[in-house]
């Protein structure tokens, strides 16, 4: 059992982690958007998110994921924020929050950081078509089959691939260097 200054000092911490992580998802679009052809098929806000959910936990990842990409649209304009900064706020947040809750309730084995990272991979962009069918609906605009498809998988390939090569690897990194805060008794 850990004591109230044990539990401010982590909670703390994972404030800390997770500011950190959203001034990342602010700026690691500017760096790859010096990569016109490929630079937003890379999904640079979905690392720290991703990242913040596995490390500080599901309510901090789903907080990070939800403010970030509606940050970044209010501050600098992108993403434009109706309907792709709501919708990415959906999928984001579902990111974070999933893959928070399946690394704390997983073993802390590799397979189980993959499975991890593909459920919130798969939930993030199922829940991301499902938010911009509504906001079609509300506004009278189309959302068809074909874009969900373009626009959940076909255009992100580059940044599918990225994620299931560098998440894994960060994330078991920073779990044995100790900078894992998402723990059972934490």
């Amino acid at each position: 059992m850990r004591s109230k200054r044990e539990m401010t000092s982590l909670r703390v911490r994972k404030l800390t982690y997770a500011a950190l992580y959203l001034a990342l998802a602010l700026a690691l679009p500017f760096i790859t958007g010096q990569i016109p052809e490929i630079g937003a098929m890379l999904c640079p806000m979905h690392i720290p998110v991703l990242l913040c959910g596995f490390l500080c936990g599901w309510p901090w990842g789903l907080a990070v994921g939800f403010i970030a990409p509606l940050l970044r649209g209010a501050v600098f304009g992108m993403p434009v924020l109706f309907p792709t900064g709501v919708a990415m706020a959906f999928e984001l947040a579902v990111y974070g929050g999933i893959a928070g809750l399946l690394y704390r309730a997983l073993p802390r084995k590799t397979w189980a950081t993959y499975l991890t990272l593909l459920i919130a991979m798969i939930l993030g962009r199922l829940v991301w078509g499902l938010v911009r069918l509504i906001l079609a609906g509300l506004t009278g605009s189309e959302f068809t089959m074909a874009l969900f498809l373009a626009g959940a998988f076909s255009d992100a390939v580059p940044g599918i691939i990225l994620h299931i090569v560098l998440i894994p690897v960060l994330v078991i990194a920073m779990d044995r260097a100790g900078l894992s805060l998402n723990r059972k008794n934490g």
